[in-house]
């Protein structure tokens, strides 16, 4: 039950959160680092943490070297080794064999937790960075126009003037808020990436090849093939424990250890290096998107046209070549809080006063309009209240 209670604070990291309660300040690939890659990590470390699901994480057995408890804390502390180029047709288990072949250690295994918990926090940086750097603008200058939380007429009608001259006030303006979006999603990018050679550091160089190593094992013919995650994560191991003898001779105790952990290990390690590929790739097709975004204004002017079905052509082409970068990152942000027709309505009428497309109506005066964002002195007097 306790593995159960652990397991559903993470969901807090994967669960829907409507537009009413948050605004979306990122896209769907931004997501899966920070919400998705995150929470799968963290739960990963928890499972192999909870010893009430394998029982003792080793266990190990030596002739004449009592306390077996000893031995387990030693070999568990220290580390563990197989033999290269054995198989379970040469020894009793793959792995084992003669001490005097070259031997292949394992110490990787203690450290398991720390290091699918750092990883977790490692996915989790660039998202903290972003919306420190975000700060809530989207948040405010949308409130009581996001999805449900759209107001009655008059007061959605007033709210979306005040958003369009908060657009004009600050057109040119937004680049740097643009800078900080697109450098998380470089780091996003980067961050997979060094976790895939990092994760291929801690197995001792076998985390690039394992899923395809795992793939074609499974295509060969079963009387010549070797189990590549029993290799890299194996069952049984060999420790060598010394100690002082009655006559104060050092005596060397070989050990036989059943490394239950790894049991886990091995499939939570396959499932990272798919997800690790697939996310790398999905992530550098966001970093060409965003690229092209960046570089090429036709490249906007079509997101405008397809994905918001705003406007004539020439409206939306005069539109993008009046913005910035900044600027349209920011439109682009309002569009995914804001339905089809509000956000439409939104373009249409910085169009207007933009002089794009139609004749702009006369733009209410500078006193007529209530500020977008609430008034500090104000703000300060009543909190000190």
């Amino acid at each position: 039950m306790a593995v159960f209670g652990l397991v559903s604070s993470v969901a807090g990291f994967v669960k829907v959160r409507y537009l009413i309660d948050k605004a979306v300040i990122d896209n769907m690939v931004f997501r899966m680092h920070y919400r998705i890659t995150s929470a799968i990590l963290f739960l990963c470390c928890i499972l192999v943490t909870a010893n009430n699901l394998i029982g003792e994480p080793i266990a190990c057995i030596s002739d004449g070297a009592n306390p077996g408890h000893v031995i387990n804390t030693f070999c568990w502390i220290t580390y563990t080794f197989t033999m290269l180029n054995t198989t379970s047709k040469t020894a009793a288990h793959p792995g084992l064999g003669d001490d005097n072949d070259e031997k292949r250690i394992h110490s990787y295994y203690q450290w398991v937790p720390f290091m699918l918990f750092f990883q977790g926090l490692l996915f989790y940086i660039p998202h903290w960075i972003w919306k420190n750097w975000e700060e809530g603008k989207v948040r405010l200058i949308s409130e009581g126009m996001r999805g449900t939380m759209a107001s009655i007429a008059d007061d959605k009608n007033n709210r979306q003037n005040r958003l369009v001259q908060y657009l004009l006030d600050t057109s040119h303006m937004h680049n740097t808020y643009s800078f900080g979006y697109f450098f998380c999603e470089v780091l996003n990018f980067a961050n997979v990436v060094g976790n895939i050679f990092f994760l291929d550091t801690f197995l001792g160089g076998a985390f690039l090849t394992y899923g395809t190593d795992v793939v074609r094992f499974s295509n060969m013919n079963q009387e010549q093939r070797t189990d590549p995650m029993i290799e890299v994560f194996p069952r049984i191991n060999k420790c060598t424990f010394h100690k002082f003898g009655a006559s104060g001779t050092i005596q060397k105790h070989d050990a036989l250890c059943v490394l239950a952990l790894n049991i886990l290990n091995e499939k939570i390690f396959i499932f990272l290096w798919f997800w690790f590929i697939i996310l790398s790739v999905v992530s550098g097709l966001a970093l060409v998107y965003s690229a092209a975004v960046c570089l090429l204004p036709s490249t906007r002017e079509t997101i405008l046209k397809r994905r918001f079905r705003f406007g004539t052509p020439n409206g939306v082409e005069a539109l993008v070549r009046k913005t910035q970068v900044g600027d349209f990152l920011l439109l682009h942000l309002l569009g995914q809080n804001m339905s089809l027709r509000v956000f439409g309505e939104v373009l249409d009428e910085l169009s207007r006063r933009l002089n794009l497309g139609s004749h702009a109506p006369s733009a209410p005066s500078t006193l007529e309009m209530a500020p977008i964002y609430p008034d500090i002195d104000k703000y300060s007097k009543e909190t000190e209240t």
